[in-house]
């Protein structure tokens, strides 16, 4: 196997992946830009040292960033080399465990995603599974054990020199604040191989569900069991704990686990709410939950912020992005009337931007002059006493920076956008 994984073919796509994913250096501060230049230097050298089992890992740069409930998440950077050689291995490891994975498994798969998941989600709770055990593993990413997975890899990998580099991957050592630590368990997320591994490891459990035949949705290390009463879920949810606390040493976050109805649950951004049409009593829809609603509108806040250094088409450029991506995310959820409500604020942000922008009181009453407002209401305007955001909120602006002008300057409207998305 580990000549699949030097192959000529195989590492020039692993050089191509790693390069489109761009990425931060690593504890060698090298850049991917200078990637390529590296490999063609010392590419055959890392390749015979790879194949006698003679490679040595670099250390791993740990980051903390934070969550967005105010915590923070240790990502562990690999080094550009490393990164293309643990690409590489994914590639030739993912075709041999994929036929394996659990049918209701969908994160970092190919042809699965988010939206699959949330689909099951809503088709099990409108089944009449209204009994949610949601269990949320601790830490997972740091707590895998090195030998349960390794094994596990094993029975399907009996290539030493293969093994050898995955397990030298594993240990690679992490650097935190400058000092460097060992590693015994854990995979490192920000590695190409930690997405593949984490469902190597919980494909064992999936098939322990399937086995027992409970409905469930899966996305990586987020999974939850649906169930139609209240006691089976405690005794489901008692029994999945032991499961993973004596087969797989995972723990379990108790504060954050329990036994959910629909309303109280959520899944990947997603909750449930019950729709009233007709015809449809009983039955729920997807909507976004508060807090992504809340970190979407405080980014669309800080991106149109006044006193950002950008040009207003440098504005609409990133503004465009965080629309296009939010919207193609959430966009099985029921979402348009808030979009709409949201839209109307955007637009007098927008408005407030560029009322800011003309900064003195003359070129104000040009510029309004300009837009078609009369010479005295001009003049009255650029000197008035009101705060800015008052002014964008005032016929004023809102008549002649309309969203005709505001879509000639390459804005995107909100509602839609979300049309032509679904």
């Amino acid at each position: 196997m580990i000549k699949q994984v030097t192959s000529k073919k195989n590492l020039n796509e692993a050089y191509a992946r790693v390069y489109r994913n761009k990425g931060s250096a690593g504890v060698d501060k090298v850049h991917i830009k200078e990637l390529k230049s590296i490999l063609q230097i010392h590419g055959k050298q890392y390749i015979s040292h790879i194949e006698r089992k003679r490679y040595q890992v670099s250390p791993i740069l740990g980051v903390e960033i934070p969550k967005s409930n105010g915590k923070k998440r240790l990502l562990g950077i690999p080094t550009v080399v490393d990164r293309v050689f643990q690409q590489a291995l994914h590639q030739v490891l993912q075709p041999l465990f994929e036929p394996d994975f659990q049918k209701h498994s969908y994160g970092f798969r190919p042809q699965r995603n988010a939206h699959q998941a949330t689909a099951q989600s809503l088709l099990n709770i409108n089944a009449g599974f209204l009994h949610i055990v949601d269990i949320d593993l601790k830490s997972f990413f740091d707590e895998v054990s090195h030998c349960i997975l390794l094994e596990l890899i094993y029975k399907k990998v009996q290539c030493k020199a293969t093994m050898r580099l995955l397990r030298s991957f594993l240990r690679a050592p992490i650097l935190i604040n400058g000092r460097l630590q060992k590693r015994r368990k854990g995979v490192p997320q920000g590695s190409p191989l930690s997405p593949l591994l984490s469902n190597i490891l919980l494909n064992e459990l999936d098939k322990e569900l399937e086995q027992r035949g409970h409905r469930y949705v899966r996305y990586a290390d987020d999974f939850s069991i649906y169930v139609k009463s209240k006691e089976a879920a405690k005794r489901v949810g008692n029994s999945i704990y032991k499961y993973l606390r004596d087969h797989l040493q995972l723990p379990i976050n108790r504060v954050k686990s329990g036994v959910r109805r629909p309303l109280d649950f959520q899944v990947l951004g997603f909750g449930f709410v019950p729709t009233y049409k007709k015809g449809e009593k009983g039955k729920y829809q997807l909507v976004v939950t508060r807090s992504k609603w809340q970190d979407f509108k405080s980014k669309l806040k800080y991106l149109t912020k006044k006193t950002i250094p950008a040009s207003f088409d440098e504005r609409i450029k990133r503004i465009n992005l965080l629309i296009r991506g939010w919207i193609n995310y959430f966009k099985p959820a029921s979402i348009q009337s808030k979009l709409k409500k949201l839209e109307e604020w955007l637009r007098n942000r927008l408005r407030y931007c560029i009322w800011h922008h003309w900064k003195k009181p003359e070129r104000k009453r040009k510029n309004l002059i300009r837009l078609g407002v009369n010479l005295d209401h001009a003049y009255a305007w650029s000197r008035t006493r009101m705060g800015g955001w008052a002014v964008a909120q005032s016929p004023i602006l809102g008549t002649t920076i309309t969203i005709k002008r505001l879509k000639m300057r390459g804005y995107v409207s909100l509602i839609e956008y979300y049309n032509r998305a679904v």
